[in-house]
């Protein structure tokens, strides 16, 4: 039969209305649901994630038509007789041309929104972004050839609705697994997200691709015909049944929501030596990276008159280009500080108070350690102290505002906190009206000696920060 004549034939194309309305409406309205059209366009861009995103929504819906059109057809084949009026042709060559226009309606089902998205975006897919694409597509062929098996063994009328509504169902209700966790990850709808420079890993990808289609030989062999077919049905459904629960037995080793991914890959753009900042390119802020350095540069020159001592650091390098729990920790010559952020933030003119309080955090050393939260309970007279000294450093950089919105912040669980916040004030503003720049200095360190002193002792097995303030969070 012609390819035309067989998809005017086909239930894909006369459904095509109802499933295309469909996609249309879940990319125009809950796709953009949590994120407006002005917000995605203005970045971070990144191709993997927009195409995660994407498909996140029409994995189960995808596989669900396919199911479904696929039943409808290979009822229609057992209908015609076709078996019987053309008993020479084989029988994989005459399903694969009837399943044809069911699997391009599954495929198109997944195809359209990515597309809709790079193009919205103005993206450029790249091999790795594409990789859950490839897996949804493949696993919409094992879903085609088990919903023609289906059509052959019971009646298209019920199987074929009840089969789509299944199957969505089991898909789009695999991510409330928690207990076993493996559902989440190999039933064909990725529960892990693409963050910003990063793309899954190909066992990610693979391991659903694998279940389905293991699953879908299993069920084609006991179907097919042949002189052989008896130990070929045994022999498929044993590997089948091995690659599910090497695939389950590999995926329960995985979190919720956390298979595995590659990280930093986005590309980077540079400015200047010692320190050498690098932003994200397609961060959506790469335009202020000259300015981004005169803050970072400017900042450690202050903090140095001030007779802070302060290490500068070979490199400075945007945190949007790993999650944090993937981020390489800052060290004395890496500073990982949150650039793109604090320059978007800050909007496309003005100074960026963000990258210079990013930079106080992280030069500002303690000889001692303290704990990385506080509680309502703790003991204030080291805060007074640490945060007066802090506070000093950040009137040195002009960061004092974003500094002082994050103390009130944390104070507020304190019944003293407006207390303690004005000490710490009256304190910084002590050290910053002596009259020399060597008793400045002086007072400097003399307040981060005595916060150290006055910190408590840390529990066994207690977590405290060393060093820096934190460049990291």
């Amino acid at each position: 039969m012609k390819f035309r004549a067989l998809l005017r034939s086909s239930a894909a194309l006369w459904t095509a209305p109802v499933w295309g309305g469909i996609v249309a409406f879940y990319f125009f309205y809950a796709l953009h649901f949590e994120d407006s059209y002005e917000e995605v366009v203005g970045g971070p861009l990144w191709a993997a994630q927009q195409v995660a995103r994407a498909l996140n929504y029409f994995y189960a819906f995808a596989y669900g038509i396919t199911l479904g059109l696929a039943t409808w057809e290979g009822g229609r084949l057992k209908r015609d007789r076709v078996w019987d009026l053309a008993p020479s042709r084989a029988r994989w060559h005459v399903a694969g041309q009837t399943l044809a226009p069911a699997v391009g309606a599954g495929w198109a089902i997944l195809l359209l929104p990515v597309l809709m998205r790079l193009v919205e975006t103005r993206l450029l897919p790249t091999p790795t972004a594409v990789l859950p694409l490839a897996m949804g597509m493949g696993i919409v062929c094992a879903y085609a050839v088990v919903g023609c098996v289906l059509g052959h063994i019971a009646p298209r009328a019920i199987a074929a609705p009840l089969g789509a509504v299944a199957a969505y169902y089991m898909i789009n209700k695999s991510s409330a697994y928690s207990d076993p966790i493996w559902p989440r990850h190999i039933l064909g709808q990725l529960d892990t997200s693409v963050a910003f420079g990063e793309h899954y890993s190909a066992i990610t990808v693979l391991l659903p691709f694998l279940a389905a289609a293991a699953v879908a030989a299993a069920v084609a062999s006991w179907w097919i015909r042949g002189p052989h077919r008896l130990p070929l049905r045994f022999l498929t459904t044993a590997a089948a049944s091995a690659i599910l629960i090497l695939s389950a037995r590999t995926a329960s080793g995985w979190g919720i929501a956390d298979g595995p991914v590659s990280a930093g890959h986005a590309p980077v753009r540079c400015a200047g030596e010692a320190p050498r900042v690098c932003m994200a390119e397609t961060g959506g802020a790469v335009e202020r990276l000259d300015d981004v350095r005169s803050e970072v540069v400017e900042s450690l020159e202050k903090l140095e008159a001030a007779g802070v001592d302060v290490t500068v650091p070979s490199a400075v390098t945007d945190g949007l280009l790993y999650r944090s729990s993937t981020r390489p920790r800052s060290t004395p010559s890496i500073w990982w500080l949150p650039l793109t952020a604090q320059a978007e933030a800050a909007g496309p003119e003005g100074r960026i108070a963000g990258i210079r309080y990013a930079v106080l955090l992280s030069s500002v050393t303690f000889p001692c350690s303290f704990p990385t939260t506080v509680t309502s309970d703790s003991p204030t007279a080291w805060i007074v102290n640490r945060d007066a000294a802090l506070l000093w450093a950040a009137y040195v950089v002009d960061a004092q505002d974003p500094y002082l919105r994050w103390r009130a912040d944390e104070y507020a669980q304190f019944a003293n906190g407006p207390e303690v916040l004005a000490k710490v004030r009256e304190r910084a503003e002590k050290g910053r009206t002596l009259p020399t720049a060597a008793q400045r200095t002086a007072w400097f360190e003399q307040e981060k000696a005595k916060a150290c002193r006055q910190m408590p002792k840390q529990p066994a097995g207690g977590h405290a920060a060393t060093g820096s303030q934190g460049a990291d969070s």
